[in-house]
C-alpha cells in the first residue's frame, strides 16, 4: 500500500511541477520518499524541481542517492550535471556528462551538453592563465569629450549632469526597442562608479518626514516588470525613494536596460536612491548568465568591462534607520560578526566575492527553518537559522535583516518570527515560475508595508538570451 501511496504522490509532485510550483513539487517528492525511499526516480525527479528553484546544492544531493541507488541512470548525472554547471562548477559537470554520453552514445542532447561544457572548462583554463593582478580600468583611454553623437539620434541628449527628462526618454526608448548612445552609457557608468565607489561598504541612512523608501529585491533583467512596478508604486523623485538590493542583472534579457536605468537614477539623486550588491553582480556569474554576452552583443565588451568596475565598487549593504539591515543574501558562518565588521570590510581590496568569508556570506546565505547553521541548498556559502537571525538582531540592536536572494511565491515572505524577511521583485521569474513580484514600504515610522504584484507581457524575447550556451539555458 505505502509503495503505492509513494507512486500517487510522486504523481502529484508531477503535477505541480507541469503548473510550475516548484515547491509544492518539492513538498510531493518529499512525501513520496519518505514513505520508499529505495525509487531512484523520486530522487531525479526532486533533483529537477530543486534545480528549477536554484537549490543546486540539494539538486546535487539527490542525484547523487538516485545514482547510488541505479549507477546507470542517465537522467541523474544529467541533472547533477546540470547543478554543478550552474554553480560554477563545470569540471565536476564534465565528468556527469561523460558518463551520460557512455550510457547513451547515440543521444544529441547530451553530445552537445558535453562539448558545450568542454568548451566552459577551457575557457576557464584560460582566465586562469592569463589572470595577472590589477588591470587598467576600462575608462582608460576613453575620451568621451571628443565622441560625438551622430545629428540622427532622436533621444534627449545628455550633458555633463543627469536630468530627469534624460531618464524619462531613456525608459521610453528602452520600451520601444530602442538604445542610447553608447557615450551616454559610459557617462553614466563611469559616473555612478565614482559616486557608489566613495559610499562606505554599509551605506547608512534615515528616513525622513514626508518621505517614503521603497525597498526592492532581485529584478533580474526584467525592465518590463520593473516599468509595472513603478506604475504602480510611483517613479523614484525627491518624495520617494528606493532601495535595490542586488541581482538587477543576469538570466532576465533587458538586464543592461535595467542596469542603466537604476545608475541614471542614482547619478540624478544620490542620496535618495540606492543600490546594493547582490550575488549576481559579479564576473563569475555575468559570464555565466548572460550579461556579458547581453553587454557584448547590445555595445561592446568595454561597457562590461565597466559595468564590472561599477559592480565591485557597490555598497554590500543599506542599514536603514537603525531599524533594518538590508542585504542581499544573509547572515554568517560565526556569532561574532556584527556591524561593525560589515562597516570594516575593504570591498574595494576585494572586488570578487570568493569561496569564504564576510562578503560572500552576506552574497550567498540563505535562511532555514531548523535552528542552528546547515549547509547551502545552493551548493554555495551556507544557511543560518532563526536562532542565528535573533542573536544577530539582539546583538547589533536591530529588529530584523531584508534580503532577497530568492523566489518567493508571494513575493516576500516573514520568517524567523518576523526578524528575516524575504523581498523577490521578478513576478513570474524567468518566464517560468509562477510566482508574484513584491516590493516594501516604509515612511519615517519604519513600519512596512507589503506590496505583491503580477507580471505584465514583454516582448518575445525568451529569458538567458544572451547566455554563452544553451547548457544554462537548460535551466530555465
Amino acid at each position: 500500500m505505502s509503495k503505492e501511496e509513494a507512486i500517487c504522490l510522486k504523481n502529484e509532485g508531477n503535477k505541480a511541477f507541469g503548473q510550475h510550483d516548484w515547491p509544492t513539487a518539492i513538498d510531493f517528492y518529499s512525501k513520496a520518499i519518505n514513505l520508499l525511499d529505495t525509487e531512484p526516480a523520486f530522487f531525479a525527479n526532486r533533483a529537477q524541481a530543486y534545480i528549477k528553484s536554484e537549490a543546486y546544492g540539494y539538486a546535487v544531493s539527490d542525484a547523487t542517492k538516485a545514482i547510488e541507488l541505479n549507477p546507470n541512470f542517465t537522467k541523474a548525472y544529467y541533472r547533477r550535471a546540470q547543478a554543478n554547471a550552474a554553480i560554477l562548477k563545470p569540471k565536476e559537470a564534465l565528468k556527469d556528462f561523460k558518463r551520460c554520453a557512455q550510457l547513451e552514445p547515440n543521444n544529441k542532447d547530451i553530445k552537445l551538453k558535453l562539448a558545450e561544457c568542454q568548451k566552459i572548462v577551457r575557457q576557464l583554463n584560460f582566465f586562469a592563465a592569463i589572470e595577472v593582478g590589477e588591470e587598467a580600468s576600462a575608462a582608460e583611454g576613453l575620451d568621451l569629450d571628443s565622441m560625438q553623437v551622430n545629428a540622427d539620434y532622436d533621444g534627449v541628449r545628455l550633458g555633463s549632469s543627469m536630468t530627469q527628462e534624460f531618464i524619462d526618454d531613456m525608459m521610453e526608448r528602452f520600451k520601444n526597442g530602442k538604445k542610447i548612445h553608447r557615450k551616454y552609457v559610459y557617462q553614466i557608468i563611469i559616473m555612478v562608479k565614482k559616486l557608489v565607489y566613495e559610499e562606505p561598504t554599509m551605506v547608512e541612512m534615515e528616513i525622513p518626514d514626508g518621505v517614503t523608501l521603497t525597498v526592492c529585491g532581485d529584478t533580474h533583467g526584467q525592465y518590463f516588470d520593473l516599468m509595472e512596478l513603478f506604475r504602480l508604486n510611483g517613479k523614484p523623485n525627491d518624495d520617494h525613494w528606493y532601495l535595490f538590493n542586488g541581482d538587477f542583472v543576469d538570466r532576465g534579457s533587458w538586464s543592461l536596460e535595467i542596469a542603466l536605468v537604476l545608475y541614471a537614477h542614482k547619478w540624478l539623486r544620490p542620496n535618495k536612491f540606492f543600490i546594493n550588491r547582490g550575488n549576481h553582480e559579479t564576473d563569475d556569474m555575468n559570464r555565466v548568465y548572460g550579461f556579458e554576452g547581453e553587454c557584448k552583443a547590445k555595445y561592446n565588451e568595454r561597457v562590461f568591462k565597466l559595468f564590472s568596475e561599477s559592480f565591485s565598487a557597490l555598497p554590500l549593504a543599506t542599514l536603514v534607520g537603525h531599524k533594518y539591515l538590508v542585504l542581499h543574501g544573509g547572515l554568517f558562518s560565526d556569532d561574532k560578526v556584527t556591524l561593525d565588521d560589515i562597516r570594516k570590510v575593504d570591498r574595494h581590496a576585494q572586488r570578487q566575492p570568493g569561496q569564504s568569508g564576510v562578503m560572500m556570506e552576506m552574497l550567498w546565505a540563505d535562511p532555514q527553518q531548523e535552528p542552528g547553521r546547515g549547509p547551502s541548498k545552493r551548493g554555495v556559502g551556507m544557511q543560518f537559522g532563526p536562532d542565528i537571525t535573533k542573536t544577530f538582531c539582539e546583538k547589533n540592536g536591530i529588529e530584523a535583516i531584508i534580503r532577497s536572494h530568492e523566489v518567493r511565491m508571494e513575493g516576500y515572505e516573514e520568517e524567523h518570527n518576523g526578524r528575516c524577511i524575504t523581498v523577490f521583485s521578478a513576478p513570474k521569474y524567468c518566464d517560468s515560475t509562477e510566482n508574484k513580484g513584491a516590493y516594501i514600504n516604509m515612511k519615517s515610522d519604519y513600519k512596512l508595508e507589503f506590496h505583491k504584484f503580477d507580471a505584465v507581457p514583454h516582448p518575445p524575447i525568451k529569458p538567458m538570451a544572451y547566455a554563452q550556451s544553451s547548457l544554462m539555458s537548460s535551466l530555465m
